[in-house]
């Protein structure tokens, strides 16, 4: 199987000067476009602290100049390891559009305030889960998990105030590369990397090989 990919060139002068900006600019053509299904869906990969590796696929709930965030269980997998070793990797993959957008960087716990924000935010059913479910850990069964929902159903009937889990909150991942990634026929990709040396430092540009 092979696709050849037909796009527009993507050059240096077609780039913001930030690249939390060129990303605003991708992510609204990609939201606003109908394509692509969840645009805010990102492979999140961590390593622990001996430095294997594990991805999964969550979605992102707010992008600034700071970074990107996602929300989780700090005693999922993903959450364990960020702990242990906080240097992460994102990909958002925009099959359809034929763009990539790589990030890597470090990931940061949000501010309680911030988690008790979004927590507010979510439907019902969501915050009913987040307390329901010991993300990663092993359970016997499937009734078990919606045994415990249930009770937490009855307890915290719809329209009653759910308090956010201690255990549940945010991560930033503040980047320190971005790469944006258009595809091209005869796989003559277009890679475009912005770097930075170190959080006092400004972003530079570098064209890789695809």
């Amino acid at each position: 199987m092979r696709e050849q990919y037909r796009s527009e060139d993507f050059t240096e002068k077609d780039l913001a000067a930030d690249p939390m900006e060129q990303f605003a600019h991708w992510f609204r053509q990609v939201a606003g476009g109908g394509a692509l299904h969840e645009p805010n869906a990102m492979v999140v990969s961590t390593a622990d602290s001996r430095g294997r590796p594990s991805s999964r696929t969550v979605l992102l709930k707010h992008y600034d100049a700071r970074g990107f965030v996602f929300f989780t269980n700090y005693g999922s997998r993903k959450g364990r390891e960020l702990t242990a070793n906080p240097y992460v990797s994102l990909l958002f993959p925009w099959h359809p559009l034929a763009r990539q957008v790589i990030v890597t960087g470090r990931a940061v716990r949000v501010g309680r305030e911030e988690t008790v924000a979004y927590f507010r935010t979510r439907p019902h059913g969501s915050q009913l889960g987040a307390w329901a479910s010991d993300q990663s850990a092993v359970i016997g069964s499937r009734q078990e998990l919606v045994d415990r929902y249930e009770e937490l159903a009855a307890r915290y009937p719809e329209g009653e105030k759910v308090p956010a889990p201690p255990q549940w909150g945010g991560f930033r991942v503040v980047p320190d590369a971005i790469e944006f990634w258009q595809g091209h026929e005869n796989r003559l990709h277009d890679r475009l990397r912005y770097v930075r040396e170190s959080p006092e430092s400004g972003w530079h540009v570098e064209r890789l090989c695809p």
